[in-house]
C-alpha cells in the first residue's frame, strides 16, 4: 500500500488541476454567454455580475497558476502530463483576457442601449457574438478533451469571424456617413466587434496550443 500512496497522490493532484481547469472553462463561457445577451436586451444587473466575473476569473487563474507551479515542483512530472500542466499554465493568461474581454463588451454595451442601430448591423453583430461563443467553448473542450481535430476547425472558425468584422465595419462606416451625429454613439459597435474578434483569437491561441502540446508540432498558420 505504501508503494501505491506517491502515484495515488499524483494522479489527485493532477485531478485537481483538470477539475480547477475546468471550472474555470466553464466560468469564462457562461459570462461570455450573459455578455453577449447584453446586445440584444440591455440588463444592467447581468452587465454588472460580467464585471464582476470577471474579476474573480482573475483570482481564480492567479490561484490555478499556482497550483500548476507547486505542482511541478512537488511532482516533477515528464512527458505528456508535463506538457499538460505547462500548458494549463499558458492557457490560464488566454482565459484571463477574455474575461476582461467580456467585461470590456458589458462596459460599451450600456452606450449603445439607446442608440437605433440598424436592424441588419444588429443582426450580424449578434450573429458575430453567437459565433464566437460558440468558438470560446469550442475551443475551451478543445483543450479539456484534448481534441486535435477540433482544435484544427478553430482556425476556419477564426476566418469566419474576421469576414463578419468586415462586414459589420463597412455597415457602421455607411452609418456615419449617412449621420454624422451619430458617429459617437456608433461606434461602440466597432469596439464591440472588435472586442469580440479578440475573443475568437484567443480561442484560436488554445486551440494551437492545444495542438502543440499533443503534436510537440507547431501547429500551422
Amino acid at each position: 500500500m505504501d508503494r501505491e500512496y506517491p502515484r495515488i497522490s499524483f494522479k489527485n493532484r493532477i485531478k485537481s488541476v483538470k477539475d480547477e481547469a475546468e471550472k474555470i472553462g466553464r466560468m469564462v463561457i457562461e459570462s461570455n454567454r450573459k455578455t453577449i445577451t447584453l446586445l440584444n436586451k440591455y440588463d444592467e444587473k447581468i452587465a454588472k455580475e460580467v464585471i464582476a466575473t470577471s474579476k474573480d476569473i482573475d483570482e481564480a487563474t492567479f490561484d490555478l497558476e499556482r497550483m500548476c507551479i507547486r505542482f511541478l515542483a512537488a511532482e516533477q512530472p515528464l512527458a505528456g502530463d508535463l506538457m499538460f500542466i505547462e500548458s494549463t499554465i499558458r492557457i490560464t493568461s488566454h482565459i484571463k483576457r477574455i474575461a476582461t474581454l467580456a467585461a470590456n463588451i458589458a462596459e460599451v454595451s450600456a452606450l449603445i442601449k439607446d442608440v437605433n442601430v440598424p436592424d441588419k448591423l444588429k443582426e450580424d453583430l449578434q450573429y458575430m457574438a453567437d459565433y464566437v461563443q460558440m468558438m470560446l467553448s469550442k475551443g475551451i473542450y478543445t483543450f479539456l478533451d484534448q481534441n486535435v481535430e477540433m482544435a484544427k476547425e478553430l482556425r476556419r472558425d477564426d476566418d469566419k469571424v474576421d469576414d463578419l468584422f468586415d462586414t459589420i465595419l463597412e455597415q457602421v462606416t455607411d452609418c456615419m456617413f449617412k449621420d454624422k451625429e451619430a458617429i459617437t454613439q456608433i461606434i461602440n459597435i466597432v469596439f464591440i466587434a472588435r472586442f469580440l474578434e479578440r475573443i475568437g483569437d484567443r480561442a484560436v491561441d488554445i486551440g494551437q496550443r492545444t495542438i502543440f502540446m499533443l503534436t510537440l508540432k507547431k501547429p500551422k498558420r
